[in-house]
């Protein structure tokens, strides 16, 4: 069932998976604001019962970042230009850039586990998508690239806090400041992906991890999602207390079940 289908944006639903297919591979999937309206409505639109999200691209590339028509004067038609919202105010250039963000920021909701279809390029805006998943598969040709810097700019689109917690602060530092490829390799090696497979073999590789995901109850595997999400701001006292409480929800949930 196609719940959404607009500016480069698919989202059909089947059961319990549902997923979100850039749909533009003439431009290498090139991200814009439009695209970003597009990605949260489909956060908005992906219904209660589904468990599992998975954001694939058509093409070569999974995405190729920035459209580059953004760095015009021009910009995009209906939308201000870059240069239009550096002049604007310090509270309107944020409240954009945040608007911006929403397209990242619901995959990691704690009711869904997000994968990533990785393959070809993934640069920049493309890098921070994938890195808004919960989880990536990558095929043996993906390239990842944080190239923001190389234009004078930063990663912005929510990427940073996610890179740092799997490569380590050192790592991310160097990935960003030099912009270079880290190819599907590099990326398994380093924690970035989950898997790296032969580029056939892709699809059939996420709908075996969907499946698997599928398979414990949903409610442990959200209360499971949370203490992990949670794990790193706490302290090992705090994350034993957290751990407590969550396995208390689900022994009374399962005696209640069972009365």
């Amino acid at each position: 069932m196609t719940l959404l289908d607009k500016d480069g944006v698919q989202l059909t639903v089947d059961d319990t998976v549902a997923t979100v297919t850039l749909t533009n591979p003439a431009k290498r999937n090139a991200q814009s604001p439009a695209l970003w309206r597009a990605l949260a409505e489909a956060g908005k639109r992906v219904p209660g019962t589904v468990r599992v999200v998975v954001l694939r691209a058509e093409g070569k590339s999974f995405s190729a970042g920035l459209d580059r028509q953004a760095f015009t004067p021009e910009g995009f038609d209906g939308e201000p230009s870059f240069l239009d919202m550096a002049r604007g105010s310090d509270s309107e250039l944020d409240a954009t850039i945040a608007g911006y963000q929403e397209a990242f920021t619901w995959w990691r909701r704690n009711d869904i586990v997000s994968i990533a279809a990785v393959q070809g390029h993934a640069v920049g805006a493309g890098f921070q998508l994938a890195l808004a998943c919960d989880l990536r598969v990558c095929a043996d040709d993906a390239q990842f690239a944080m190239r923001e810097t190389s234009l004078g700019l930063v990663p912005d689109l929510t990427g940073t806090h996610p890179l740092v917690g799997l490569v380590g602060y050192a790592r991310a530092l160097e990935i960003c400041a030099t912009g270079r490829f880290v190819h599907a390799e590099e990326a398994e090696r380093t924690g970035l992906a989950n898997l790296v497979v032969p580029a056939a073999e892709l699809d059939g590789a996420v709908q075996d991890l969907a499946a698997a995901l599928l398979a414990a109850p949903r409610d442990a595997v959200i209360e499971t999602k949370a203490l992990l999400r949670g794990a790193a701001g706490r302290t090992y006292e705090e994350q034993r207390a957290a751990e407590r409480a969550a396995q208390a929800r689900r022994l009374r949930d399962l005696a209640g079940q069972a009365d």
